[in-house]
């Protein structure tokens, strides 16, 4: 096993640098460089094969099984000079470390049983949150949340096979015990279990992705100018002409902790201009793909088509007082974006600690294997039938966590960590 090295904050210039090295010879490359490697963290020079001192740092120690990658890892904690790391990164190389890989110490830490793959996918999410809520939601996965759960549902499915299997070794004798109605037990309350964290998924996704509100309304009536105070910004053009939004706009905001696109659409109405049709298409298109719709109406009545529930119906221009909404002189904007956060609120309640796509199509084919057994219970089919049905529902709990068949996810997943992870 190489030792790997590899700089674990942004380079350039910085208050501090840290260098992350891991591996079988970590401790002895570091004793090379700083002389006597502290029990656990100390001040030291950093020296380079002459002798001559590259930096003086804290280094910090961890002996294996207590580190993240669950090797003999040091770091070095340098002044934040771009000189110095590339003079100390030089020298991990000289002494026969390896720089890493991206995402390197991280699968390091999955292969030697520091985290599971549902806690490595949390980790990437919680690197790359831009939100409070995905901060929690990313946070709550990469502390183990979900890896056990899937334990707590793999311990039940594998009491409820082994119970099954036992009549098999019985065959010829009578059965001690009637063990269905156990079977029976833990096969409903584990489908109920998983059933709920399927049914959270997708607002656990859009927590994870992020949620599409479109802006949607006949021309002129004032859907840029709204979009431009909302984003604090001129991100759309606006003008007195009909028809000068013709491409979707998309800002990207922080409401209530929720990552959310809002998205400026041409305004809908029938056109002889090919390309602005083109464009009324689209908007057309992208706001019924959007999770919340808000309708910007001069007439109450004239909507370009019918609302969902959830959707935001409000008047445009209303510059001072009254019920409505004015992206010209903000009046109204702030109860308008707090409807948009209650709302956003409401769709993402009842999410899932299973957040990916992957997760969930797990969770369906182990309900499915489970309903398949518990059916045949009830017809009293095959007992051998039975127990593969559980068994295919275990080896899809154990996929949550990448205990099988996972390889080929592996290098997708492990392309999203940067060289220092």
């Amino acid at each position: 096993m190489d030792t790997i090295y590899a700089l674990a904050t942004a380079p350039g210039r910085a208050g501090v640098s840290v260098l992350r090295l891991s591996g079988p010879q970590a401790f002895d490359i570091a004793g090379l460089m700083v002389g006597n490697v502290p029990e656990s963290r100390g001040l030291r020079k950093v020296r380079d094969a002459a002798g001559d001192v590259l930096d003086r740092g804290l280094i910090l120690r961890f002996p294996e099984n207590r580190s993240f990658t669950g090797e003999e890892v040091i770091e070095f904690h340098l002044h934040g000079s771009v000189a110095i790391t590339k003079a100390v990164s030089q020298r991990l190389a000289d002494l026969g470390a390896r720089l890493a890989e991206a995402g390197e110490f991280t699968r390091r830490a999955l292969d030697n049983g520091q985290l599971d793959l549902a806690q490595v996918e949390g980790l990437a999410d919680l690197i790359d949150a831009e939100t409070e809520a995905q901060r929690k939601q990313a946070m709550a996965v990469f502390s183990g949340v979900l890896g056990e759960l899937a334990e707590t549902w793999r311990k039940d499915l594998i009491r409820a096979a082994a119970l099954v299997e036992a009549t098999i070794d019985f065959v010829d004798e009578d059965v001690p015990v009637d063990v269905y109605p156990e079977v029976g037990t833990l096969l409903a309350q584990t489908k109920a279990k998983m059933a709920e964290q399927v049914n959270g998924v997708s607002a656990a996704e859009r927590i994870r992705n992020g949620f599409e509100v479109a802006i949607i309304g006949r021309p002129n009536v004032g859907k840029s100018t709204l979009l431009n105070r909302l984003a604090g910004r001129a991100a759309a053009i606006t003008s007195e002409i009909a028809g000068t939004t013709r491409d979707v706009i998309e800002v990207r905001m922080d409401l209530g902790g929720l990552p959310v696109t809002l998205l400026d659409t041409a305004g809908v109405r029938d056109t002889d201009d090919f390309v602005e049709a083109l464009g009324v298409t689209l908007a057309i298109d992208r706001a019924r793909s959007a999770d919340l719709r808000v309708f910007l109406v001069e007439d109450i009545t004239d909507l370009p088509f019918e609302p969902e529930n959830h959707d935001i119906v409000v008047k445009a221009k209303v510059d001072d007082v009254g019920e409505g909404v004015s992206g010209l002189t903000g009046h109204g904007v702030d109860k308008l974006v707090q409807n948009i956060t209650d709302r956003l609120a409401r769709l993402s309640a009842g999410a899932s600690v299973a957040i990916r796509d992957r997760h969930r199509q797990a969770m369906e084919t182990a309900v499915r294997h489970i309903t398949d057994a518990e059916e045949m219970i009830e017809r009293g089919g095959p007992t051998d039938l039975i127990a593969d049905d559980l068994r295919f529902s275990i080896r899809a709990v154990d996929m949550i966590v990448g205990r099988v068949d996972v390889e080929d996810l592996l290098d997708e997943i492990f392309r999203s960590f940067c060289i220092g992870k």
